[in-house]
């Protein structure tokens, strides 16, 4: 299983679909750093010399922040808009939709389930 920065991608999959395993990465980024690194899309992970994987490993290092250093960053934005009190901070700090959605019906991801409320008391007298 190579492993590139800590991570381990899986073998059997294309170089292409298994970069995006790395937190930072997606579909777009994986094809630009293989077009950098001169490797083909189609090229299976378990292929991969260890040269070309130290060639992946040097571009992305270079180049990017992924991994535990995006997720602290991001970390550290959420926590600085929650210090200043804006608006983000609030919703972030309250658990609500932070983007604009509506949380009258919906948003039961942030939310959690539902707590009954004043339906749940009509019901049982």
């Amino acid at each position: 299983m190579p492993r590139i920065l800590g991570v381990d991608i899986p073998r059997e999959k294309r170089i292409e679909a298994a970069l995006p395993y790395l937190y930072g990465i997606g579909p777009t980024r994986s094809r630009k750093i293989l077009d950098e690194a001169n490797i083909d899309y189609n090229r299976r992970a378990k292929d991969l010399s260890d040269e070309e994987v130290a060639r992946l490993t040097n571009i992305i290092q270079n180049n990017y922040i992924i991994e535990g250093d995006l997720r602290r960053e991001v970390t550290q934005n959420i926590r600085r808009h929650m210090d200043i009190g804006t608006y983000r901070g609030l919703r972030h700090r309250r658990g609500l939709p932070v983007r604009g959605q509506r949380t009258k019906t919906n948003a039961r991801t942030r939310k959690g389930k539902k707590s009954g409320g004043i339906g749940k008391i009509i019901k049982s007298s």
